[in-house]
């Protein structure tokens, strides 16, 4: 039924205008659309999220979106040069080195926004 249907991601904000300049400024990204209930941006292949206004933002636990980028070590590299922080995990079957963890089929890193949500870059590689 939905397998056809477009998904957008959306990402919840405390103060909207904090989280714009980071995802324009730091992230890069510009908006496609904007309206009172919040800002549409699209990324790469289609893909789009919406950033949203809400006092709930930052309080979930886990990743809420993330990126596909050819080289995994030069999006942390460039993304850090543009001021983002890194989070380090050690816990039984995910440990990152650098930021970055090796999954097998996968290598990613995770980083927070100005919201306190969880973002992810990750590469694809084959295991």
């Amino acid at each position: 039924m939905l397998g056809d249907a477009e998904f957008q991601a959306t990402i919840p904000a405390a103060d909207l205008g904090r989280a714009r300049k980071f995802y324009e400024e730091v992230l890069g990204i510009r908006p496609e659309t904007e309206a009172e209930a919040g800002i549409t941006y699209r990324c790469g292949k289609g893909s789009t999220f919406f950033l949203y206004p809400t006092q709930y933002a930052g309080t979930g636990q886990h990743t809420v979106g993330g990126w596909y980028v050819d080289d995994i070590e030069d999006a942390v590299a460039g993304l850090r040069e543009r001021g983002v922080t890194f989070e380090e995990y050690d816990f039984p079957g995910l440990k990152t080195v650098d930021g970055i963890a090796d999954l097998g089929s996968e290598r990613a890193a995770w980083f927070k926004d100005t919201e306190g949500n969880i973002l992810s870059v990750g590469e694809f590689t084959q295991a």
